[in-house]
């Protein structure tokens, strides 16, 4: 089954976060400022001190076979090649964001994940977030897989 829906960028927002700040924190503040519920980011890049992401792993426990399981760690000076993701909402319009990244350790060696709390900025981060409209951005819990999945309505 494939879900779709159709819309256009609204309008953009371009942001720069200082060292320090969590990325996803600030993310979630960025959106809550300007009002963006239904959105996705565009562009990110910059870099980090340290990062910790989710890969899927085999979880026997859980219907789908797989799921999230310990935070992947990577410490030192991380090159925040590419930030990507979605913003969406659940049913009681809470934002719920669903963001992944790209990574290069001081070496080149290529990391990745699903973005998590606790990324912290080590130089800047720079994200640019386009706003969508006539398109509802929803996300919901799947009982079958046990993760919350995109759900897109037109509006």
């Amino acid at each position: 089954m494939i879900s779709t829906a159709q819309g256009n960028i609204k309008r953009i927002v371009a942001a720069r976060m200082s060292p320090g700040e969590d990325v996803l924190l600030g993310l979630e503040k960025i959106c809550k400022d300007y009002g963006i519920k239904d959105g996705v980011i565009l562009s990110g890049i910059g870099s980090l001190d340290g990062a910790q992401f989710f890969n899927p792993v085999p979880l026997k426990e859980k219907k789908a076979g797989y799921g999230y399981g310990e935070a992947i760690i990577l410490r030192g000076a991380i090159e925040l090649v590419g930030l990507s993701g979605m913003i969406c909402h659940d049913d009681k319009g809470e934002t719920l964001l669903h963001v992944h990244y790209s990574l290069s350790d001081q070496y080149g060696t290529g990391h990745g994940g699903h973005l998590i709390e606790g990324n912290k900025v080590l130089m800047t981060v720079d994200v640019i977030i386009g706003e969508v409209d006539g398109i509802e951005m929803g996300r919901g819990y799947d009982e079958d897989l046990e993760v919350f999945i995109f759900a897109p309505k037109q509006k």
